[in-house]
C-alpha cells in the first residue's frame, strides 16, 4: 500500500507493556487455538472466553518493567495508526452523504491482555471490537501469528484486519450491531450462529467499501494488495480453519461464513464501493 505523507489518526490509546490480571480455566495455548477458529473476531471474541468456562478478569495495573518496543512493532504501530486514520476519513465522508455524523472509534493497542468495555481478554482472542466503549483492541503480535499460522501476509492484509473491526463499528452506529444480538440471544444455537455470519459478512463487505473509497481518496492500492486480501479472506473461512484444526468442516456451527463467502463479500465492496449492496440480512443461505 501507498501510505506515504498520510496522516495518522489520533483516536489511539497505547497501553502497551500494560497489563491486565487474568485468570483462567483454560491454558493459554487452548485459549490460542480457539483463537484462531474464531479469528476475525466478530462483535464481541470475547464469547470465546465465557464459552470456554474461563474468568478473565483484573484491572490494569502497570507491569512493573519498562516496555520497549521493537523497530518492527513501532513500525505496525504507525501503519495501523495511518489505516484507522483513512478509516475514519472514508467513514466520514459515506455518512455525511447519507446525513449522519460519523463518530470515530479509538484503537487500543496492547500486549498480552488487555481490560475493555466488554470484559477482559488476553490477546489469544485475537483483535476485536468492543460496542460497549466504541473500541477496536489489538495485540500487534497478532500480524506475526497471521504470518506464521495461517499464512496471510501483506500490508493490505493488514489493512483488511483493521477495516474489518471497523467495519463492526459501523454496524454498531447503523444500529444493526444491537438488533441482530438481540435476535442471536432469542434464538437457538444454529440460528444465532447464521447471524453472526451475516453481521461478519456485512464487515467484510464495509472492509472492501474502506478499501475501494481510500485507493479513490489516496491511491493507496498498489499491485498485489487486493490479492493479499483475498488470500487472507480465504484463510479465516470457518470452513477453511475448521478443516485445518480438525479435518472436517461443520457448517451448522459457522460463524464467520466460508472462505468462499469472505472472499465474495470483502470483494463486491471493492469493487463497487455502493453501500447498499451491503445488507446480508436479506439473502438466504444459498445466496450468501
Amino acid at each position: 500500500m501507498r501510505l506515504n505523507n498520510r496522516r495518522i489518526s489520533s483516536n489511539v490509546e497505547d497501553r502497551r507493556g500494560m497489563k491486565g490480571g487474568a485468570k483462567a480455566g483454560m491454558g493459554i495455548g487452548g485459549l490460542i487455538i480457539i483463537g484462531l477458529l474464531t479469528w476475525i473476531l466478530g462483535g464481541n471474541p470475547l464469547s470465546v472466553i465465557s464459552e470456554s468456562g474461563s474468568d478473565i478478569m483484573g484491572s490494569i495495573s502497570p507491569s512493573g518493567s519498562s516496555y520497549t518496543p521493537t523497530q518492527e512493532e513501532e513500525q505496525l504501530a504507525e501503519f495501523s495508526k495511518k489505516i484507522l486514520a483513512g478509516t475514519e476519513d472514508v467513514w466520514s465522508s459515506i455518512f455525511e452523504q447519507m446525513g449522519k455524523i460519523y463518530e470515530p472509534p479509538t484503537l487500543v493497542l496492547f500486549t498480552n491482555s488487555v481490560q475493555s468495555g466488554c470484559g477482559g481478554a488476553t490477546s489469544s482472542v485475537g483483535p476485536f471490537y468492543c460496542s460497549a466503549d466504541k473500541k477496536l483492541y489489538i495485540d500487534l503480535s497478532f500480524f506475526s501469528q497471521m504470518k506464521q499460522q495461517l499464512g496471510a501476509d501483506g500490508d493490505f492484509a493488514y489493512a483488511y484486519v483493521i477495516a474489518h473491526e471497523v467495519g463492526h463499528h459501523v454496524e454498531n452506529l447503523l444500529g444493526t450491531l444491537e438488533q441482530v444480538h438481540k435476535k442471536m440471544a432469542q434464538s437457538d444455537k444454529v440460528t444465532a450462529n447464521k447471524l453472526s455470519v451475516r453481521l461478519e459478512l456485512q464487515a467484510d463487505f464495509y472492509a472492501g467499501i474502506w478499501g475501494h473509497y481510500d485507493n479513490k481518496m489516496f491511491g493507496s492500492l498498489e499491485p498485489g494488495d487486493i490479492e493479499e486480501a483475498i488470500k487472507c479472506s480465504e484463510v479465516i473461512g470457518d470452513d477453511y480453519l475448521q478443516k485445518k484444526a480438525q479435518g472436517y468442516a461443520v457448517p451448522d456451527s459457522f460463524t464467520h461464513g466460508t472462505s468462499k463467502q469472505r472472499m465474495k463479500w470483502l470483494l463486491l465492496g471493492l469493487r463497487t464501493g455502493d453501500i447498499s449492496k451491503g445488507n446480508t440480512f436479506r439473502y438466504s443461505d444459498s445466496e450468501l
